[in-house]
């Protein structure tokens, strides 16, 4: 969410009740994407978006739209695009909880929600979306920087490292530039 540059990307994750009834190796790394080398994320987005018992659907609100309605708006309008997006086939005795990363719920989702304060660190089908997200993003800030070269998109992927807010300096503002955060 603290990027200069970019979409919000967020990502939905339903896994199905069959997927914990056996061991799972392959996952047993997952955690909050931020605690992971881009190269296990990869490897774990990859197998997550595989896995017959894991469904995802990922939406993302533009910068443009960032700044009109501040970053938490868009992450939750995101989230609701994302959740009513994603086909979650249910038996009627199954019952949907939504778990949310962060302190807020979504408003305007008729489904019991539970935030969790850090729980792409708690929970793991939170860490499975968090790395589909930032996988997701951190793709299509590479195919940026090919589009907007010299900023650097693909080395800190938006963030408002050194690197990027000289190049803002030395560059200037491009179209993917968030112009409500604080760009110098």
């Amino acid at each position: 969410m603290g990027c200069l540059a970019g979409p919000v990307v967020v990502c939905v994750v339903s896994i199905a009740p069959g997927f914990y009834r056996s061991p799972k190796p392959a996952f047993a790394g997952v955690k909050d994407s931020k605690l992971l080398r881009q190269d296990q994320r990869d490897t774990y987005a990859r197998l997550l978006k595989s896995h017959p018992d894991i469904q995802w659907k990922i939406s993302a609100c533009s910068p443009a739209v960032i700044d009109k309605i501040n970053i938490l708006e868009a992450s939750r309008r995101a989230m609701r695009s994302a959740i009513l997006n994603i086909q979650i086939s249910l038996r009627e005795s199954e019952k949907v909880i939504l778990l949310i990363d962060g302190p807020h719920k979504i408003p305007d989702i008729k489904i019991d929600q539970i935030p969790i304060v850090k729980g792409d660190q708690k929970i793991f089908a939170i860490a499975c979306a968090s790395i589909i997200a930032k996988v997701h993003r951190d793709n299509l800030m590479i195919r940026y920087a090919k589009k907007y070269p010299g900023y650097g998109f693909e080395i800190h992927k938006g963030y408002g490292t050194k690197l990027h807010r000289q190049k803002i300096h030395e560059i200037g503002l491009v179209s993917i530039h968030r112009r409500s955060f604080s760009l110098r």
